[in-house]
């Protein structure tokens, strides 16, 4: 049976799993499903439409899928849709997509999301991601897997962080930041890859040297971009086991529109 505190309140319109906890005081709006083995702590309020996966944990005071804060928004049908085995602590903020991107604010499985964080409307964040304490990911901000930012760290509107990047305690992201990276400060600057997320996760000792050349050639040779992106296409194909990595940086490149960290850039 679904364990619906006393005090807690549930729209019947709800779709609540048969083992999902709700917590003391907690709020469940109509057009929420949350899927089995997951617990909402207390004081949360769930609007939808919406849709939690399974095993999630949900602390005390967050508040998932209200309405996007953008003043162009008049009601229309968007959604918020979390993935599976996700940490979200207290007081996080998580909003509903709009018409004018995707609709769809989405989160991946096993990311860690602390205290006070807020997620925009439109925001795509990948999976094993962690976003520490009072980050902020305003709207329609993508987030590639394995990703770290920082606590007190805001991150502009469109702004792309890349798969493996690492942002900084109290940075202010503007632009792209490739994937691999490690950026920090006011203004943003690019200290080099991250070799020891990249360490932890099993990446040989042959991928991080091919990497520490993607971020000499784009940082450290004083090239201009387009000499960069032509250096980095010979990397790919003079390291084989490098290939998928090198060819993720140059693919985020191409689709940068913001343009990426990086002076001149």
């Amino acid at each position: 049976m679904t364990a619906v505190h006393a005090t807690a309140i549930v729209d019947p319109r709800a779709d609540l799993a048969s083992d999902v906890v709700i917590g003391p005081y907690a709020l469940v709006g109509p057009g929420v499903q949350v899927a089995c083995g997951t617990t909402i702590g207390p004081h949360c309020v769930l609007e939808g439409p919406m849709t939690i996966g399974r095993d999630n944990h949900v602390h005390a005071h967050a508040v998932l899928g209200g309405a996007p804060q953008d003043m162009k928004y008049r009601g229309e049908p968007t959604s918020l849709v979390i993935g599976e085995r996700n940490t979200i602590r207290e007081f996080c903020t998580l909003n509903r997509g709009t018409a004018q991107d995707g609709g769809i604010t989405r989160v991946g499985d096993d990311n860690w999301i602390m205290a006070y964080v807020h997620v925009a409307h439109d925001v795509q964040l990948g999976s094993h991601t962690i976003l520490a304490n009072n980050a902020t990911l305003a709207g329609h901000v993508h987030v590639g897997d394995w990703a770290i930012i920082g606590g007190l760290v805001g991150v502009h509107q469109f702004c792309h962080v890349g798969a493996h990047a690492m942002v900084g305690f109290q940075s202010r992201v503007s632009q792209d930041v490739p994937p691999f990276m490690t950026v920090a400060g006011q203004p943003l600057a690019v200290a080099g890859i991250n070799a020891e997320g990249l360490r932890r996760r099993g990446y040989s000792r042959a991928r991080i040297d091919a990497l520490r050349q993607v971020h000499r050639i784009l940082y450290r040779e004083g090239r201009k971009l387009e000499e960069a992106r032509a250096a980095l296409d010979e990397l790919a194909q003079s390291v084989p086991e490098s290939q998928a990595d090198v060819r993720c940086v140059l693919d985020f490149l191409a689709a940068s529109t913001r343009g990426i960290v990086r002076p001149g850039a």
